[in-house]
């Protein structure tokens, strides 16, 4: 089964809640993806640049659900403000090295995410989160 992933920007949950329905809407900036758990992506992406433990981030109820479906749709989940500020901050360099371990871990989890896609994946999301600190949030919709 394949999922899309839609990583965008936002001024607010109320306004990300609104890409339940259809996705980011047309001008938002966003970047899309598929064949991959976002949530376990963005987990990871945190451990990684922040130091934080995976654990404690499920525990914290990491990421935080904006908006979702009950019958198991589509939902929408923020990126925390400390993964978007590790992110944008990143160089090229550590965006690599986190590109790089997120796949070893996926791939030993049985997901099939390449060096390479991982790296772009990253980097896209990391060029978005850059420009959420001039304003808004970075949230992902999965469905």
């Amino acid at each position: 089964m394949s999922v899309v992933v839609d990583f965008f920007l936002a001024p607010d949950d109320p306004a990300a809640a609104r890409a339940l329905d259809g996705g980011p809407g047309p001008g938002q900036a966003s970047f899309s993806c598929g064949n991959l758990d976002p949530e376990e992506a963005v987990l990871d992406w945190q451990a990684f640049l922040t130091g934080e433990a995976w654990d404690a981030l499920v525990e914290a109820d990491e990421p935080r659900v904006v908006a979702e479906q009950d019958d198991g749709g589509p939902w929408v989940f923020a990126v925390s403000g400390r993964l978007a500020g590790a992110l944008a901050t990143a160089g090229p360099r550590r965006l690599r090295e986190t590109a790089t371990a997120w796949a070893e871990r996926a791939a030993g989890r049985g997901r099939g995410v390449g060096e390479e896609a991982a790296a772009e994946i990253l980097g896209s999301v990391a060029a978005l989160a850059r420009a959420a600190g001039q304003g808004g949030g970075l949230y992902c919709r999965v469905g």
